[in-house]
Protein backbone atom coordinates (compact mmCIF):
# COMPACT_ATOMS: atom_id res chain seq x y z
CA UNK A 1 0.00 0.00 0.00
CA UNK A 2 1.39 3.14 -0.82
CA UNK A 3 -1.28 6.10 0.25
CA UNK A 4 -1.28 9.67 -0.47
CA UNK A 5 -3.21 12.98 1.03
CA UNK A 6 -5.42 15.08 -1.31
CA UNK A 7 -6.04 18.50 0.16
CA UNK A 8 -8.12 20.33 -2.22
CA UNK A 9 -7.48 23.98 -1.53
CA UNK A 10 -9.73 27.40 -1.89
CA UNK A 11 -8.88 30.50 -0.16
CA UNK A 12 -8.36 28.72 3.21
CA UNK A 13 -4.47 30.40 3.33
CA UNK A 14 -5.11 30.64 6.91
CA UNK A 15 -5.72 26.91 8.20
CA UNK A 16 -4.29 24.84 5.22
CA UNK A 17 -0.16 24.60 7.04
CA UNK A 18 -1.37 23.31 9.78
CA UNK A 19 -3.44 20.59 8.25
CA UNK A 20 -0.23 19.88 6.22
CA UNK A 21 1.70 19.76 9.05
CA UNK A 22 -0.74 17.46 10.63
CA UNK A 23 -0.40 14.89 7.62
CA UNK A 24 3.80 14.86 7.39
CA UNK A 25 3.40 14.32 11.29
CA UNK A 26 1.91 11.10 9.80
CA UNK A 27 4.65 10.69 7.40
CA UNK A 28 1.99 11.35 4.35
CA UNK A 29 3.19 12.48 1.12
CA UNK A 30 0.50 15.69 0.42
CA UNK A 31 -1.00 16.67 -2.81
CA UNK A 32 -2.21 20.15 -2.81
CA UNK A 33 -4.82 21.07 -5.15
CA UNK A 34 -5.45 24.79 -5.68
CA UNK A 35 -8.71 25.78 -6.97
CA UNK A 36 -8.17 28.68 -8.31
CA UNK A 37 -7.14 30.51 -4.87
CA UNK A 38 -6.66 34.35 -4.57
CA UNK A 39 -3.21 35.85 -4.42
CA UNK A 40 -3.15 34.98 -1.02
CA UNK A 41 -3.65 32.02 -0.57
CA UNK A 42 -1.67 30.87 -3.90
CA UNK A 43 1.16 32.16 -2.23
CA UNK A 44 0.74 29.89 1.03
CA UNK A 45 0.81 26.99 -1.35
CA UNK A 46 3.67 28.02 -2.94
CA UNK A 47 5.17 27.81 0.34
CA UNK A 48 3.89 24.48 1.35
CA UNK A 49 4.86 22.95 -1.89
CA UNK A 50 8.85 23.64 -0.97
CA UNK A 51 8.70 21.27 1.59
CA UNK A 52 9.44 17.59 1.52
CA UNK A 53 7.02 14.88 -0.02
CA UNK A 54 4.92 17.78 -0.98
CA UNK A 55 3.60 18.60 -4.00
CA UNK A 56 1.00 21.49 -5.90
CA UNK A 57 -1.34 20.71 -8.38
CA UNK A 58 -2.94 24.02 -9.70
CA UNK A 59 -5.63 24.41 -11.35
CA UNK A 60 -6.69 27.03 -14.04
CA UNK A 61 -9.56 28.71 -12.31
CA UNK A 62 -12.35 27.90 -9.11
CA UNK A 63 -14.00 24.76 -10.78
CA UNK A 64 -15.59 23.42 -7.19
CA UNK A 65 -14.52 20.67 -4.61
CA UNK A 66 -15.64 17.81 -6.67
CA UNK A 67 -13.53 18.78 -9.81
CA UNK A 68 -10.41 19.37 -7.12
CA UNK A 69 -11.05 16.18 -5.77
CA UNK A 70 -11.11 14.40 -9.09
CA UNK A 71 -8.40 16.23 -10.33
CA UNK A 72 -6.51 15.14 -7.47
CA UNK A 73 -7.29 11.35 -7.59
CA UNK A 74 -6.18 10.99 -11.05
CA UNK A 75 -3.32 12.80 -10.24
CA UNK A 76 -2.34 10.47 -7.14
CA UNK A 77 -2.86 7.03 -9.75
CA UNK A 78 -0.81 8.78 -12.08
CA UNK A 79 2.29 9.20 -9.54
CA UNK A 80 1.73 5.39 -8.63
CA UNK A 81 -0.31 5.81 -5.24
CA UNK A 82 -2.61 2.98 -3.96
CA UNK A 83 -4.80 4.93 -2.31
CA UNK A 84 -5.91 8.94 -1.73
CA UNK A 85 -6.64 9.86 1.63
CA UNK A 86 -9.19 13.23 1.26
CA UNK A 87 -9.06 15.54 3.73
CA UNK A 88 -10.55 19.18 3.32
CA UNK A 89 -8.25 22.62 3.75
CA UNK A 90 -9.95 24.21 6.35
CA UNK A 91 -8.96 22.40 9.85
CA UNK A 92 -12.65 21.24 10.83
CA UNK A 93 -11.63 17.80 11.21
CA UNK A 94 -10.02 16.36 14.24
CA UNK A 95 -6.68 15.39 12.78
CA UNK A 96 -6.23 12.85 16.34
CA UNK A 97 -8.49 10.36 14.20
CA UNK A 98 -5.99 9.75 11.16
CA UNK A 99 -4.22 7.31 12.51
CA UNK A 100 -7.50 5.21 13.43
CA UNK A 101 -8.08 5.79 9.54
CA UNK A 102 -5.01 4.44 8.32
CA UNK A 103 -5.26 1.18 10.62
CA UNK A 104 -8.16 0.43 8.96
CA UNK A 105 -7.05 0.72 5.36
CA UNK A 106 -4.30 -1.34 6.33
CA UNK A 107 -7.11 -3.92 7.73
CA UNK A 108 -9.48 -3.64 4.86
CA UNK A 109 -7.24 -2.21 1.83
CA UNK A 110 -10.11 -2.99 -0.69
CA UNK A 111 -12.11 -0.97 1.52
CA UNK A 112 -13.87 2.86 1.29
CA UNK A 113 -12.97 3.99 4.71
CA UNK A 114 -15.40 6.84 5.16
CA UNK A 115 -15.55 9.31 7.93
CA UNK A 116 -19.10 10.29 10.19
CA UNK A 117 -18.87 13.55 12.26
CA UNK A 118 -19.37 13.42 15.87
CA UNK A 119 -20.64 17.23 16.34
CA UNK A 120 -19.80 19.17 18.91
CA UNK A 121 -21.58 22.36 19.82
CA UNK A 122 -20.14 24.77 16.98
CA UNK A 123 -22.26 22.73 14.14
CA UNK A 124 -24.54 25.62 12.32
CA UNK A 125 -28.41 24.07 12.56
CA UNK A 126 -29.39 24.51 9.19
CA UNK A 127 -26.27 22.58 7.74
CA UNK A 128 -27.26 19.19 10.16
CA UNK A 129 -30.66 19.41 9.20
CA UNK A 130 -29.35 19.80 5.52
CA UNK A 131 -27.34 16.70 6.00
CA UNK A 132 -29.67 14.72 7.55
CA UNK A 133 -32.24 15.04 4.11
CA UNK A 134 -28.99 13.78 2.27
CA UNK A 135 -28.64 10.66 4.61
CA UNK A 136 -31.85 9.42 3.83
CA UNK A 137 -31.96 9.86 0.25
CA UNK A 138 -28.31 7.99 0.56
CA UNK A 139 -30.31 5.28 2.49
CA UNK A 140 -32.99 5.29 -0.43
CA UNK A 141 -30.51 5.22 -2.94
CA UNK A 142 -28.44 2.31 -1.47
CA UNK A 143 -31.70 0.25 -0.15
CA UNK A 144 -29.20 0.08 3.18
CA UNK A 145 -27.63 1.75 5.92
CA UNK A 146 -23.90 0.93 4.67
CA UNK A 147 -22.93 5.14 4.66
CA UNK A 148 -23.48 6.92 7.70
CA UNK A 149 -22.48 9.86 6.25
CA UNK A 150 -21.72 11.11 2.40
CA UNK A 151 -20.54 14.34 2.95
CA UNK A 152 -17.87 13.95 5.25
CA UNK A 153 -14.90 15.46 3.79
CA UNK A 154 -12.45 12.85 5.53
CA UNK A 155 -12.16 9.29 3.65
CA UNK A 156 -9.87 7.34 2.26
CA UNK A 157 -10.59 5.99 -1.62
CA UNK A 158 -8.89 2.90 -2.68
CA UNK A 159 -7.49 4.12 -6.01
CA UNK A 160 -7.92 0.76 -8.22
CA UNK A 161 -11.50 0.67 -7.48
CA UNK A 162 -12.48 4.06 -7.96
CA UNK A 163 -11.12 5.16 -11.03
CA UNK A 164 -13.15 2.96 -12.87
CA UNK A 165 -16.43 4.09 -11.31
CA UNK A 166 -14.79 7.99 -11.39
CA UNK A 167 -14.73 7.18 -15.14
CA UNK A 168 -18.68 6.09 -15.60
CA UNK A 169 -20.05 8.70 -13.55
CA UNK A 170 -21.48 12.54 -15.09
CA UNK A 171 -18.96 15.54 -14.76
CA UNK A 172 -19.10 16.37 -11.32
CA UNK A 173 -17.49 19.25 -10.03
CA UNK A 174 -19.25 21.15 -6.93
CA UNK A 175 -20.35 19.67 -3.26
CA UNK A 176 -23.02 16.78 -4.61
CA UNK A 177 -19.06 15.05 -5.78
CA UNK A 178 -18.82 13.40 -2.36
CA UNK A 179 -22.49 11.64 -1.95
CA UNK A 180 -22.30 10.27 -5.69
CA UNK A 181 -19.22 8.71 -5.46
CA UNK A 182 -19.56 7.20 -2.65
CA UNK A 183 -23.19 5.88 -3.54
CA UNK A 184 -21.88 4.98 -6.66
CA UNK A 185 -18.76 2.77 -5.30
CA UNK A 186 -21.76 1.19 -3.16
CA UNK A 187 -23.57 0.06 -6.49
CA UNK A 188 -19.87 -1.42 -7.67
CA UNK A 189 -19.61 -3.48 -4.20
CA UNK A 190 -17.01 -1.77 -2.92
CA UNK A 191 -16.79 -2.39 1.37
CA UNK A 192 -17.06 0.89 2.77
CA UNK A 193 -16.22 1.15 6.22
CA UNK A 194 -17.28 4.20 8.86
CA UNK A 195 -15.35 5.44 11.58
CA UNK A 196 -16.24 8.40 13.55
CA UNK A 197 -14.33 11.66 13.64
CA UNK A 198 -14.96 15.26 15.88
CA UNK A 199 -15.76 18.23 13.68
CA UNK A 200 -15.50 22.03 15.16
CA UNK A 201 -16.76 25.02 12.87
CA UNK A 202 -14.71 27.60 14.04
CA UNK A 203 -16.69 30.88 14.39
CA UNK A 204 -14.25 32.65 11.60
CA UNK A 205 -14.27 29.85 9.62
CA UNK A 206 -14.42 29.87 5.39
CA UNK A 207 -17.56 28.08 4.30
CA UNK A 208 -17.88 27.69 0.28
CA UNK A 209 -20.99 26.06 0.39
CA UNK A 210 -23.92 28.35 -1.53
CA UNK A 211 -27.23 27.13 -0.19
CA UNK A 212 -29.22 27.60 -3.15
CA UNK A 213 -26.67 26.94 -5.72
CA UNK A 214 -25.34 23.93 -3.90
CA UNK A 215 -28.89 22.54 -2.51
CA UNK A 216 -29.89 22.71 -6.51
CA UNK A 217 -27.40 20.89 -7.81
CA UNK A 218 -27.63 18.32 -4.56
CA UNK A 219 -31.36 17.59 -5.51
CA UNK A 220 -30.33 17.06 -8.97
CA UNK A 221 -28.29 14.58 -8.30
CA UNK A 222 -30.61 12.70 -5.40
CA UNK A 223 -32.78 12.42 -8.21
CA UNK A 224 -30.01 11.50 -10.77
CA UNK A 225 -29.21 8.55 -8.08
CA UNK A 226 -32.40 7.18 -7.50
CA UNK A 227 -33.24 6.41 -11.34
CA UNK A 228 -29.77 5.30 -10.87
CA UNK A 229 -31.28 2.85 -8.19
CA UNK A 230 -34.51 1.67 -10.12
CA UNK A 231 -32.21 0.24 -12.70
CA UNK A 232 -30.25 -1.73 -10.22
CA UNK A 233 -33.47 -2.34 -8.38
CA UNK A 234 -33.13 -6.10 -8.54
CA UNK A 235 -29.10 -6.53 -7.46
CA UNK A 236 -29.70 -4.11 -4.88
CA UNK A 237 -32.44 -6.82 -3.71
CA UNK A 238 -30.45 -9.96 -4.43
CA UNK A 239 -27.54 -8.34 -2.13
CA UNK A 240 -29.31 -7.61 0.85
CA UNK A 241 -30.97 -11.19 1.28
CA UNK A 242 -27.82 -12.03 0.42
CA UNK A 243 -25.90 -10.13 2.97
CA UNK A 244 -28.99 -11.48 5.72
CA UNK A 245 -28.29 -15.14 4.55
CA UNK A 246 -24.51 -14.68 5.31
CA UNK A 247 -25.69 -13.28 9.11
Amino acid sequence: MKPVALVPVYNHATTVGAVVRALHDLTLPVILIDDGSDIECASVLDALATLSATSLLRLPSNGGKGGAVVAGLREACAKGYSHALQLDADGQHDVAALPTFLAAMREMPQAVIAGFPRYDASVPTGRLLGRYATHVWVWINTLSCRIRDSMCGLRIYPLAATLPVLDMMPPQSRMEFDTEILVRLDWAGVPIRNLPVAVHYPPDGVSHFRPWRDNVRISGMHARLFFGMLRRLPKLIGRHFSSRERR
